[in-house]
């Protein structure tokens, strides 16, 4: 099922944080052409930012009813944090249950980090991370639940002063990270977080010859596609190799390719 003019190798309904300026930036850039993307606000009036991502979740089967009769070919939720605070078999349970509900794939970033990391044979792995330690701890444990070894992790400093810390954080200070955690022994780096711009450093990671990394943006792009009846369904490695889509970084978001790392 997809769109005729627009769409026609895939419709993608994402559902995106109330304040994240990330997600769809991001997923225009790392989806192949002939793809189109629907976005569906998440938004909770609750006063803390926990509660907002559990909030989140109770909503997510309301939300996709925001894309009524489009032709959506996949479903995806693009909130890691939701996912470590309501746990994997939860997390597990509301995927099965929104696929029969819309009958389509439904697809969560942390569940897709989840399959990247073990597409990469990971399984120490070091923790990029943009968050507060509340959301750090809930992260930790989820990620062991999956069966990793968390043996590092380090993030940018949080500007405070930003409209949202997270989603304000430059790229020098991720890739600076990224080489920090490429010294450590994990096998791979994962990127949290669907909210930090990662792409730039990724590239710059590549091209530096530093650890294998992946985000959760670019491992929920690559899982949308193999969800999609197999069409443009490359391998990981293909995705981890920038070349397959940052000529389309570079023209949609020059800002957000470094110079000079």
């Amino acid at each position: 099922m997809a769109g005729a003019d627009y769409g026609n190798a895939g419709v993608l309904g994402v559902l995106t944080p109330q304040a994240n300026t990330t997600v769809e930036p991001e997923l225009w850039a790392l989806l192949p052409p002939g793809w189109s993307i629907l976005n569906a606000r998440l938004t909770s009036g609750k006063s803390t930012i926990e509660q907002r991502l559990v909030d989140y979740t109770n909503r997510y089967a309301d939300t996709c009813g925001q894309f009524a009769n489009a032709p959506v070919s996949v479903l995806a939720a693009a909130c890691t944090g939701a996912s470590y605070l309501i746990g994997k078999q939860a997390e597990a349970a509301l995927v099965a249950e929104i696929e029969e509900a819309r009958n389509l794939p439904f697809v969560t970033a942390a569940r897709a980090a989840t399959a990247a990391l073990q597409e990469m044979g990971a399984r120490r792995i070091a923790l990029l991370s943009p968050y507060p330690d509340n959301l750090n701890a809930a992260s930790e444990i989820y990620w062991q639940e999956q069966g990793f070894e968390v043996v590092a992790r380090a993030g940018p400093t949080l500007k405070t002063e930003a409209f949202h810390p997270i989603y304000a954080m430059v790229g020098s200070g991720v890739y600076a990270t990224y080489q920090e955690l490429s010294e450590t022994k994990a096998d791979a780096i994962l990127m949290l977080g669907t909210g930090m711009a990662t792409l730039g450093s990724l590239i710059a990671g590549q091209e530096a010859g530093l650890k294998p990394a992946v985000s959760c943006n670019l491992a929920l792009a690559w899982t949308i596609c193999r969800a999609n009846d197999g069409a443009d369904a490359r391998p990981l490695a293909d995705w981890l190799d920038t070349s397959l889509w940052e000529d389309r970084l570079r023209m949609l978001h020059p800002q957000a390719v470094l110079q000079d790392t």
